[in-house]
C-alpha cells in the first residue's frame, strides 16, 4: 500500500463510489448511482481514503452535529483491510462532534463488526443498564 489520504470535503464520482461499495458487497447502494452521491452530499460529514487518487475507503455521518450523530457508513476496500484504515476512518469522521452526546450506529451481528465498535468505545445497546431499543423501517 502506498500513502494513504484522507481528505475531507471530497464527494466521489459516482463512478467510484460504485466500485467501492461493490467491493464491499453493498449493492443495493449501487442501484442508483446519482441517488447514493446525493445521499453523501447530503451527509452531515464525508472522510475518504484516498491512495494515489483512488477511493478505497469512505465514512459517513448524519444526524445534526450537535446532539446526535449516526454513522451510516463506514467502507474499506478488501484490498485495504487489516491495515488501520477502518480506525482511522473512524476517528477521522468523528472528530468534530467530540461532544455530542449520542453517536449511534446499525449493524448486523458479525462478530468482527461487533469486536471492530466495541474497541472504539461502543456498546451493545442490550447490554445498558437502561437498555435501548432500536426501531427500524426498511423498504
Amino acid at each position: 500500500m502506498g500513502d494513504i489520504e484522507l481528505p475531507d470535503h471530497d464527494l466521489p464520482a459516482a463512478a467510484e463510489l460504485v466500485e467501492l461499495y461493490r467491493s464491499v458487497g453493498w449493492n443495493m447502494y449501487t442501484r442508483e448511482p446519482s441517488r447514493l452521491q446525493d445521499a453523501l452530499r447530503r451527509s452531515l460529514r464525508v472522510v475518504c481514503a484516498r491512495e494515489d487518487g483512488r477511493l478505497v475507503g469512505l465514512a459517513r455521518v448524519v444526524g445534526d452535529g450537535l446532539t446526535v450523530v449516526f454513522l451510516q457508513d463506514i467502507l474499506v476496500a478488501p484490498s485495504h483491510r487489516h491495515a488501520g484504515l477502518g480506525r482511522a476512518l473512524f476517528e477521522r469522521v468523528f472528530e468534530p462532534y467530540a461532544g455530542v452526546r449520542r453517536k449511534v450506529l446499525l449493524t448486523d451481528e458479525r462478530s468482527r463488526q461487533s469486536e471492530f465498535y466495541q474497541q472504539m468505545g461502543f456498546r451493545d445497546i442490550g447490554i445498558l443498564e437502561h437498555p435501548l431499543r432500536a426501531f427500524l423501517k426498511s423498504s
